[in-house]
């Protein structure tokens, strides 16, 4: 079979996507900069640069001085060619946030969930707030990833259950569709943290990993070959309901606090151990905190015990070489847990991964949900240049 040669078009096309995207990763650069980047002429560099320019995607951004001769000037992709949006939903508070193409964040607004009657008035409110406070109108919003808590259908894109957000249902992307355009997605805020990870934090560079995330529920992000690993319900990663020796099977799995894992791990537990131990009553988080502050290795050890249950079940199914935990409880231990979770996992599973700690600051599913929207701004933005 023989090989047809791209066309003027295609590679045209193909070069613009390339300089764009190294625009964006390495700031603003100058005709020649760009070319030794690319590969390609200064004459082909600038004739791309005035399309880009001509396009609305490029602007100049100032001049580098140069040894002899005027100064160079430098290009950047232009931040208000594209806008998108990010959503966190939780039961009591939904945060959004407005980003450029560059990924530079305009506006973050938190709102009270009560404020409207249905997920779409939800959104629609956070959506409206952010965008008012960043002075973008609404229309010029490429994408909008909203992270929920719930199992989210890979083939559908719709939530099939989510047991503390009963309003979100299948159903409620149809809807948010139609009052916000066919560009919504909607994602498991586990998997979001994954891709905060992957682009910002401690498994930057790294194809297969998990992020163990322990709090209020528990969830697993999961990264295999360098994408997502959802499942075919979307259920990969629903660590909650691991069978653990010891705890009882759920009787009724409607009851997300009924899962093996999740009793063994949840706050509950971990609240009566930490008094065990001679920790005063107080939230699981600060419990955890007090106990690496003071030196209560007693505790920790039991908690890293337990936590590391969950990690060697996945890593001799998955053998994903690097864990990281997350999650209120994975954060406030740090990595004095994240080193007695190593070592408890090594003594009962034959391999052996790593176990660190989250170090994506700030909101991690808010920061998740604005790469996965900028992905797709920018694959639909920079793939049509010509």
């Amino acid at each position: 079979m023989s090989l047809r040669p791209g066309t003027p078009r295609l590679l045209r096309q193909m070069n613009d996507r390339a300089a764009l995207e190294l625009l964006v990763a390495h700031g603003p650069l100058t005709r020649g900069e760009l070319g030794e980047l690319t590969g390609l002429s200064r004459v082909t560099s600038g004739q791309l640069l005035a399309r880009l320019e001509e396009r609305g995607l490029v602007t100049t951004a100032g001049e580098r001085p140069g040894g002899r001769g005027p100064n160079a000037a430098l290009y950047a992709v232009d931040p208000t060619s594209a806008y998108v949006a990010a959503l966190e939903v939780l039961p009591d508070s939904v945060t959004a946030a407005v980003a450029d193409i560059t990924g530079e964040v305009m506006a973050e607004v938190t709102v009270d969930p009560t404020e409207a009657a249905d997920p779409v008035g939800i959104v629609r409110n956070a959506v409206l707030r952010a965008c008012a406070t960043a002075s973008v109108d609404l229309a010029r919003l490429r994408c909008f990833v909203i992270g929920t808590r719930g199992v989210v259908d890979p083939a559908t894109g719709d939530v099939r259950y989510s047991f503390d957000l009963p309003a979100w249902h299948v159903g409620v992307l149809a809807g948010l569709r139609a009052g916000l355009g066919e560009s919504v997605v909607i994602e498991n805020d586990v998997n979001l943290v994954a891709l905060a990870e992957q682009a910002y934090g401690v498994a930057m560079g790294v194809d297969d990993f998990v992020v163990l995330w322990t709090g209020v529920g528990q969830g697993l992000g999961v990264m295999l070959g360098g994408r997502l690993h959802r499942g075919i319900s979307g259920g990969a990663g629903e660590v909650g309901w691991l069978p653990v020796p010891g705890e009882p099977l759920p009787a009724d799995v409607t009851d997300p606090q009924s899962g093996s894992f999740q009793r063994l791990v949840g706050n509950t537990a971990l609240a009566e151990i930490a008094a065990g131990h001679g920790l005063a009553a107080a939230p699981v988080a600060d419990l955890v905190r007090t106990a690496v502050a003071t030196g209560n290795s007693g505790f920790l050890e039991d908690l890293a015990g337990r936590l590391a249950v969950g990690v060697a079940a996945v890593a001799v199914v998955l053998d994903p070489g690097l864990v990281v935990l997350s999650g209120d409880i994975g954060r406030a231990g740090g990595w004095e847990l994240a080193r007695r979770v190593e070592e408890a996992v090594a003594r009962v599973c034959p391999s052996r991964p790593a176990v660190a700690v989250t170090q994506v600051e700030g909101n991690p599913v808010l920061r998740g949900a604005l790469v996965a929207a900028l992905d797709q701004a920018r694959e639909q933005v920079f793939s049509s240049t010509v």
